[in-house]
């Protein structure tokens, strides 16, 4: 064999050893690709099946809520519970990390059709050179309830000025409280150093002297807070509520009834952003769109089931009729409003009593918003 190589037919013979080669490398390529074809093959779903997944994608509604023990946790187990209908319509809520957070998911995430952000959240996302039409992806259903700015820090703190220049915590990056409670500080006029880190870490921080306060903005009671044991060291700071806030931010008050081991006899004053249910606003006539339609005539036309316990008292709070500045409201859901609107709907009488107090006043709009806030401050 090897004379034969050397002598004339020896281009002949590599010639042939080569295309022997070639052959094995293709038959070795064919075998691999059958082997993995068989190995991801998935057998044939019958057909009863693939209708049971489809029907059960077409009837699920999923909504990016917050962390556990949080408001918008609790707020999402209630969605599920009041309005889980079999296989009509079901509520799957997903953990987060808050309205911050949640705004990103609700947009980006495939999946995500609902999800609990704020009224101060389409400023966040504006900010965010990267993301361009934010207004038409992101809309809302309803405004729900007040989240409310709590700042724990020693006895020694007693108002948010005493804070300026000294670390404090605002929760997880990214969190609800990450922005809005920074923003909260920034229109108060009070520049601190900010930590981020989480609530229960942030706890033993401030035990440890390590942080000088710990910030929450959340839906008054917060369970971190509601558990906490303050051993006489430690209280909830005032902060005042100032008329050059952006319009997104109103007074609020945090009482003994809602921390009756942080709060004394006197009510402390704060300020709170109002909570949304933020939609991705998906192409009409789509399924998702479809579904999310269908989740609207739910959550309205049974809202009453929320008004009682065991569901979240914030839901008390909820004028489904009110609208958002700045913001667009889903059409199905501005839709279901004006079918259901009656021609002579009466006012609250939380307005009722304020616009009594305000007879014979001449003032524009804005001058009236703020004597409005002022007025809820007294009350």
């Amino acid at each position: 064999m090897r004379l034969r190589a050397r002598g004339g037919g020896g281009r002949f013979g590599r010639g042939a050893r080569w295309a022997v080669l070639s052959a094995c490398a293709l038959l070795a390529s064919v075998h691999d690709i059958a082997y993995a074809v068989e190995r991801t093959a998935k057998p044939s779903e019958p057909p009863a099946e693939i209708a049971l997944g489809e029907r059960m994608n077409a009837n699920t509604v999923t909504v990016i809520t917050g962390t556990p023990g949080g408001t918008y946790f609790r707020a999402g187990a209630d969605l599920a519970f009041a309005l889980d209908d079999g296989d009509r319509m079901r509520i799957l809520p997903i953990l987060g990390k808050g309205a911050g957070e949640n705004a990103y998911d609700l947009r980006f995430l495939k999946g995500v059709d609902l999800g609990f952000v704020r009224t101060d959240t389409l400023e966040q996302l504006r900010q965010d050179k990267r993301l361009k039409n934010i207004e038409q992806r992101i809309q809302y259903i309803a405004k729900l309830f007040n989240d409310e700015l709590h700042i724990l820090a020693p006895l020694s703190v007693e108002k948010i000025s005493d804070l300026a220049g000294k670390r404090v915590s605002f929760d997880v990056k990214g969190s609800g409280t990450d922005y809005s409670g920074r923003v909260m500080f920034k229109e108060l006029g009070i520049s601190v150093d900010p930590v981020n880190v989480d609530q229960p870490t942030a706890l033993e921080m401030l035990r440890k002297g390590e942080i000088a306060a710990v910030v929450s903005v959340a839906a008054k009671p917060v369970a971190f807070l509601e558990g906490f044991d303050p051993k006489n060291r430690f209280h909830l700071v005032p902060a005042t509520y100032s008329e050059t806030m952006n319009e997104a931010y109103v007074p609020a008050t945090l009482s003994s009834v809602d921390y009756p081991r942080l709060v004394g006899a006197q009510p402390v004053e704060t300020v709170a952003v109002g909570s949304i249910l933020g939609v991705y606003n998906s192409p009409k006539g789509s399924p998702r769109y479809e579904k999310l339609v269908r989740f609207v005539d739910a959550f309205f036309g049974q809202f009453d089931k929320f008004l009682s316990p065991p569901r979240h008292p914030k839901w008390r709070e909820v004028n489904l009729a009110a609208s958002v500045s700045g913001w667009t409201r889903f059409q199905p859901a501005q839709d279901w409003l004006d079918r259901h609107r009656g021609p002579d709907a009466a006012p609250s009488p939380e307005l009722t009593r304020f616009f009594q107090s305000q007879a014979g006043r001449s003032a524009d709009k804005d001058e009236i918003y703020r004597a409005y806030l002022k007025w809820r401050r007294s009350q």
